[in-house]
């Protein structure tokens, strides 16, 4: 019995006219078996590399066609590609194949589709074998008891993939956060596998999938803004080295907060360098507010606004960008189909209140932080998941905080909220986008504080100085560049580490006043 392998890349047309040549042979031959393997085309190149280096094989295109001889005792006999395995099909069995070019493709990216869907359906599969792991840091905050119910809900990761929660705080939390877990436990929920709770910082982490960075406390009182900034250090870096150490490798951190939400994130993407990628910083908080406040103003409802860009500072200098702001379903003389839309500046004749009462509207908020507390932060997070496991929304625009490569003229290594869609599981800075520049010194403010809030916490600046306008008595570079400083002369290695200072505290940290890294500049008509 000839016994064939048929090995290619899931989008290639010759792969997908080689496998409907031996199909026929194997339905009209009964000696001729063939078995199949297809690979996603990210995976192929190394599939196929490793393939070659265990046979000892020199194969480099799709497909890859070789006979097995188990039954004789030896290894498989490498045939060769497509063309190879067409000369074998008319030399020893008088059969070929007519299949036209056209054909072809459409086979190949049917090939492609059933993949995807089967690769899909197996990672279903195995979060029923093995539940995603969802690590909640601070938990004693009111954001996550609101956070949980949406996670157990199943409208974050499916319906059917299960997940384990853990609840990580201190141990002065301990007492509560059991019976935040048995709360938990009484939900029933279908997806939950399980729920604890760990109060030892050397455990934090452990296979993690999820972790979820909400704002930490400590009973060390801070008098002044760069000891509030300097203070976020030691647990960014503690926890940054059990990321590294304990979680999963492909681990998705998101990090919500009151306050220096950009800066933590930083400070994690520069103490967990290996998953730097995929540490991120919820803006969606401060985007439901604009929504909202738009809404008020257009008498709509939140949901119809779509496209509302957030650039900078998430719980600092920001700039709320309307320009591709958008309403759907708007009651008004002008009517479409249902994905109809039309620009919010187009509809909002006061630009008084765009500049004035919007303005002070959402400083307000970010003063106060409120935008991050209970069922916002919770709702904002769990959104971001949602989106970042499963795509945000066609054609609609996410923004959230990622560290800068150089998009928009931004400068590298600091972490700025900017327009980005998910998709395929990891998410993408929509980089072109047009219409959408903005002025130099608009970047200069949002830029400025971010660069010094890094600069004092990595110890490369003593005092903060908060941007200052062309009437003020400083004025920042028009480019700026961003000192390195290197493990070694930061003043504590993680191994110096007391972990029991470290982990989140109960809240007494004396308010400071943030007015000059709280402003904000919104898109003026």
């Amino acid at each position: 019995m000839a016994k064939f392998v048929l090995a290619g890349e899931a989008d290639c047309p010759y792969y997908a006219k080689a496998e409907l040549l031996a199909d026929y042979l194997q339905k009209n031959l009964p000696d001729f078996q063939i078995f199949k393997i297809t690979q996603h085309p990210d995976v192929w190149e190394e599939w196929l590399k490793d393939l070659c280096e265990k046979n000892k094989w020199s194969h480099k295109n799709s497909p890859i066609i070789w006979r097995e001889l188990l039954d004789r005792g030896g290894k498989g006999l490498l045939l060769g590609g497509y063309n190879e395995f067409l000369e074998h099909a008319q030399l020893y069995y008088g059969v070929t194949s007519c299949m036209m070019t056209e054909l072809m493709k459409v086979i190949a990216q049917e090939n492609l589709g059933t993949q995807t869907a089967n690769e899909l359906q197996k990672e279903a599969l195995k979060g029923l074998i093995d539940p995603v792991q969802v690590w909640i840091t601070s938990a004693s905050a009111p954001a996550c008891y609101n956070l949980i119910p949406i996670l157990t809900s199943g409208d974050v990761f499916g319906t059917h993939t299960e997940i384990s929660i853990t609840l990580f705080d201190n141990q002065q939390a301990e007492d509560y956060l059991r019976v935040l877990a048995t709360e938990v436990r009484d939900l029933v929920s279908p997806v939950l596998r399980s729920v604890s709770v760990c109060t030892r910082v050397e455990e934090a982490f452990r296979q993690a999938h999820v972790i979820v960075v909400l704002d930490d406390s400590t009973e060390r009182e801070v008098y002044t803004l760069e000891d509030c900034i300097r203070s976020r250090v030691p647990l960014c870096r503690l926890y940054g080295y059990l990321i590294e150490k304990n979680a999963h490798d492909s681990v998705r951190v998101v990090v919500g907060g009151k306050s220096f939400v950009n800066l933590k994130t930083v400070l994690l993407t520069r103490y967990a360098p290996n998953i730097a990628h995929n540490i991120i910083a919820v803006a969606l908080g401060v985007e439901g507010e604009a929504k909202a406040a738009l809404a008020r103003k257009l008498k709509t409802t939140p949901s119809c606004i779509k496209d509302v860009i957030i650039w900078g500072n998430i719980s600092g200098n920001s700039y709320i960008d309307l320009r591709k702001a958008k309403v759907d379903r708007y009651e008004s003389a002008i009517w479409g189909p249902p994905h109809f839309s039309r620009p919010v500046l187009s509809l909002i004749f006061d630009s008084e209140w765009v500049n004035k009462e919007f303005v002070a509207t959402l400083r307000e908020l970010t003063a106060t932080g409120r935008q991050f507390g209970g069922i916002l932060a919770a709702h904002s997070i769990a959104t971001t998941l949602k989106y970042w496991y499963h795509g945000s929304p066609p054609g609609e625009i996410v923004s959230v905080g990622v560290l800068s490569e150089g998009q928009f003229g931004i400068p590298e290594g600091i972490v700025f909220s900017m327009p980005v869609k998910f998709e395929n599981g990891t998410w993408v800075v929509l980089t072109d986008l047009k219409d959408i520049e903005i002025s130099e010194q608009v970047m200069t403010r949002m830029t400025s504080d971010l660069i010094q809030e890094k600069l004092v916490a990595l110890g490369d600046v003593i005092n903060f100085q908060p941007y200052q306008s062309e009437n003020g008595s400083a004025e920042t570079d028009e480019k700026t560049t961003l000192p390195t400083t290197t493990d070694s002369q930061e003043n504590q290695r993680v191994s110096d580490v007391d972990f029991s200072d470290l982990i989140p505290q109960a809240d007494s940290e004396k308010p400071l006043s943030q007015e000059p890294i709280n402003g904000r500049w919104y898109t003026k008509r």
